[in-house]
């Protein structure tokens, strides 16, 4: 029995449902662990997948609902399995045996309680990398209070500096003001990266940014408001490999890739704002081949 499943306010809408007796609010997850893929991954910034790869677990269902996100199967769709606390400790060590990075929890928030669970036991059991905290940045400070100790790296996304594009394009209020606040609590409990002799990140804050077609304004707010509240030895990621996806074809502003010259435009602003730490994505890379191949089988273990 979870006690924060009794009355759940892990994430920003605050649904208060009860989970343990099967309610589901936003996110629509219950009392149980879900994952859909568990893998090595190689396409994360250089300093997480390194030579070995991300040793990444991504979570089932979603706090938002991105009408563009490239993960739709198991955010919207909900595809994925159920496993116990236990499962989820051992695929951890797994990861760790088969030489990874680190472990990378992508989407994890609906799920915290279980998770620190788990990272509990694969510690006792051997664990030593890094653990990743991979979010989407819409997230209850409390719940990241919660994850003190437990969590080496948070990876959060930064999605909107306008609420109004987040209401319009993930179903979501007050994005800008919940996540700032969350971004800021990462960053007092970890600090700015630190690197080992290999390059591979061992604990900080990074955050990234997905730059959408259409509304680079917003980009330039996101960025600068990062340059401007956050130490500046911060790492960045500015991403360009969107591509309409899932209902963003249904969308005029969104239904299509970036454009060089809107990318460009990014880029110099970056230069303007003398931001130094971090990655810009090549535009074109990775795209459609980003998305990992969920099939509902964890294969490798």
């Amino acid at each position: 029995m979870i006690e924060e499943f009794k009355s759940c306010t892990l994430c920003p809408h605050m649904c208060k449902v009860n989970r343990e007796k099967e309610n589901l609010g936003r996110c629509k997850a219950t009392n149980k662990l879900m994952v859909a893929l568990a893998s090595l991954h190689m396409y994360e910034e250089p300093c997480i997948s390194g030579k070995n790869g991300s040793g990444t677990i991504f979570f089932s269902k979603c706090n938002l609902s991105c009408m563009y996100c490239q993960n739709y199967e198991i955010s919207q769709l909900g595809n994925g399995k159920e496993i116990t606390i236990e499962k989820l400790a051992k695929i951890m060590i797994n990861l760790q045996e088969k030489n990874a990075e680190n472990i990378n929890l992508v989407t994890p928030t609906m799920y915290v309680p279980l998770i620190i669970k788990a990272i509990s036991i694969a510690k006792k059991n051997g664990l030593t990398i890094p653990i990743l905290y991979n979010s989407n940045g819409y997230e209850n400070v409390d719940t990241i209070k919660k994850l003190d100790g437990y969590i080496d790296i948070f990876l959060p996304d930064f999605k909107y500096y306008y609420n109004g594009l987040a209401k319009k394009y993930s179903k979501i209020d007050n994005y800008f003001e919940v996540t700032t606040k969350a971004i800021l609590q990462m960053y007092k409990q970890v600090g700015s990266p630190k690197l080992n002799k290999d390059g591979i990140i061992e604990k900080g804050l990074i955050i990234r940014h997905l730059v959408l077609p259409n509304y680079i304004e917003n980009s330039k707010n996101v960025l600068k408001w990062i340059h401007e509240n956050i130490d500046k030895n911060v790492y960045v990621s500015i991403m360009a490999q969107y591509f309409p996806t899932y209902k963003a074809k249904q969308d005029e502003k969104i239904n299509r890739k970036l454009t060089k010259e809107e990318y460009s435009e990014i880029e110099e602003y970056v230069l303007k704002l003398g931001i130094e730490n971090g990655y810009m994505q090549e535009l074109g890379e990775h795209e459609e081949e980003y998305v990992p191949n969920f099939n509902n089988e964890l294969e490798i273990y």
